[in-house]
């Protein structure tokens, strides 16, 4: 292994895993039903205080049974480069949040969504909260 190239990393520190979330859109929500697992891109949202998720439903969607049987989900960010790299895991309870937004606020806080092959007129969103019981992050030393 002495021809294998290797990155060193480090924690970062809370300042940078704020400015991170904040600055971030996407993610790669882990769920899981007893031995299963289930891993899907979502859009969300992180003001300092709570990380709210964005998840669609099209009526025909293995989602919404994964996001019912988890009790701790992780949110995975992360950005590679050849010479740059940086991952945050948040793991929490995940639940429909209870808060209240209009479709300006909503469409402030969230990216467009992206359609695959459903029709607009089939897709609806819930949002979910994140609880941020961990979050851990790494990054390239420079």
């Amino acid at each position: 292994m002495e021809q294998v190239q290797y990155v060193y990393t480090t924690g970062m520190d809370e300042a940078e895993l704020e400015r991170r979330l904040r600055e971030g859109e996407h993610g790669v929500v882990a769920l899981a039903e007893d031995s299963e697992a289930y891993g899907v891109v979502l859009s969300y949202h992180y003001d300092g205080e709570r990380l709210l998720l964005r998840v669609s439903d099209d009526g025909d969607s293995r989602k919404t049974e994964f996001l019912e049987a988890t009790d701790t989900a992780t949110l995975v960010c992360h950005e590679a480069t050849t010479d740059d790299s940086w991952s945050i895991y948040v793991r929490g309870p995940l639940a429909p949040w209870e808060g209240e937004a209009d479709e300006a606020t909503l469409n402030h806080w969230f990216p467009p969504f992206r359609l695959f092959d459903e029709a607009v007129a089939d897709v609806a969103f819930t949002v979910y909260e994140l609880g941020m019981d961990s979050v851990v992050g790494r990054r390239t030393v420079r």
